[in-house]
C-alpha cells in the first residue's frame, strides 16, 4: 500500500515542518509555492495606512509526501499538524490518498520498492 499525503501550510511554518519531518525520518518531498484561500476567502490589508486593498489568494507551500503504511500516515500527519499549528485561521489543510502505482524510472523499480531511498 502506497499513500500520498499532501499538506497545504504557511509559508513561514516550512522549516518547521521540514525539521519535524526529518526528525521522524521522513525524508523524500516534493515542496511546491502555491496561492490559495480557505473560507475566510483572503485577506484586507491596508496600504499607506488608509487605502484598503483586498487580497483574494495568499501565499502558501505544498508539500506531497509517499508513505508505505497507514502507521507512517498517521505520524506523518499528526507531525505536520504539530509543526504547522498556530491555531490561528489559514493554518492550512492535510490530505490523504490511496496511490495505485508508484514508478522509479531510473530502474523500473515499482510500487513499495520505487518509494524506498536508494
Amino acid at each position: 500500500m502506497i499513500i500520498k499525503v499532501e499538506a497545504i501550510i504557511r509559508e513561514e511554518k516550512l522549516n518547521d515542518v521540514l525539521d519535524a519531518l526529518s526528525e521522524l525520518n521522513v525524508h523524500g518531498l516534493t515542496c511546491y509555492q502555491v496561492m490559495g484561500c480557505g473560507a475566510q476567502r483572503g485577506l484586507k490589508e491596508y496600504v499607506r495606512g488608509h487605502q484598503e486593498v483586498e487580497i483574494q489568494v495568499l501565499p502558501k507551500i505544498k508539500l506531497e509526501i509517499l508513505v508505505s503504511s497507514e502507521e507512517w500516515e498517521k505520524k506523518t500527519i499528526d507531525t505536520i499538524q504539530k509543526a504547522a499549528f498556530t491555531g490561528n485561521i489559514g493554518d492550512g489543510k492535510i490530505f490523504s490518498y490511496d496511490v495505485r502505482e508508484a514508478i522509479r524510472i531510473r530502474t523500473k523499480e515499482t510500487g513499495y520498492d520505487a518509494i524506498q531511498p536508494n
